[in-house]
């Protein structure tokens, strides 16, 4: 199957729980320091979640032990590579300078031992700053703040940021927003996900695959996938064949 990368959103409605939104940040974002091909890149808080959900992620955060996968309390280990940690770090160090965008948490990195960079959180001030766009692969999380009532706008940005469709999620307890969002945003994930972190989809219970820039959206994990590798023949057998051309209907009354 093709599956080329992923930038995936996060969109949380007025009507959302804070505290599950900042769950699924923490987990979403940050755990395998965000090199999953399915980790929240992206998220669009609504105003009135704001502050609650940043001081939140904050805490939570702050909590994260980070160190050797030998030890199992951490949460955060290092990147894969030194390649990896200069291009995230790049990221970071590029949204410390622009006015566009502003390092809230996080946002130290340091390869002397290890590959190590600290979860960080950027807020974006446009939601076409280059981090809500582009694939970081990374332990970094940009969070763009809109006003509440935009609400339904801000789905037509989700939709139309990323040249990827490969996870989402939408955090509501309106069940008219949660279905907006489906329509709105039926083309910008393959893996959709209500009220849960966009991560975590276990191949052979759930189908996974996106489509536009991240894939073919085979499906993995399901039949749909093995149709793929399949030429389709259909076959019929008459088992009393006419011997009259002509049909029923035919006939004079």
């Amino acid at each position: 199957m093709g599956e080329t990368g992923g930038k995936d959103f996060v969109v949380v409605h007025s009507s959302a729980s804070a505290q599950e939104v900042i769950t699924a940040l923490s987990r979403g974002a940050f755990e395998y320091q965000g090199q999953k091909c399915s980790a929240a890149s992206r998220a669009y808080l609504p105003m009135s979640k704001w502050e609650e959900v940043r001081n939140g992620l904050e805490e939570n955060i702050k909590s994260f032990k980070i160190g050797s996968p030998e030890n199992f309390t951490n949460f955060i280990n290092a990147v894969i590579d030194e390649r990896a940690f200069d291009k995230i770090s790049s990221y970071i160090a590029q949204a410390k300078q622009d006015e566009q965008a502003e390092v809230i948490i996080g946002g130290r990195y340091d390869k002397s031992i290890g590959y190590f960079i600290e979860p960080t959180v950027i807020l974006a001030k446009t939601p076409n700053y280059r981090t809500m766009e582009e694939e970081i692969f990374g332990p970094v999380l940009t969070i763009y703040v809109y006003e509440d009532k935009d609400y339904a706008q801000i789905l037509d940005v989700v939709n139309e940021t990323s040249p990827y469709a490969l996870t989402g999620a939408i955090f509501a307890k309106n069940r008219s927003a949660i279905q907006l969002a489906m329509f709105k945003l039926r083309h910008a994930a393959g893996n959709f996900y209500i009220n849960d972190k966009p991560t975590g989809a276990v191949v052979g219970q759930q189908p996974f695959g996106g489509a536009r820039s991240s894939g073919t959206n085979d499906k993995a994990g399901s039949i749909l996938n093995l149709y793929r590798w399949l030429s389709p023949r259909t076959i019929k057998e008459t088992f009393v064949p006419p011997t009259n051309y002509e049909y029923p209907f035919m006939q004079e009354v």
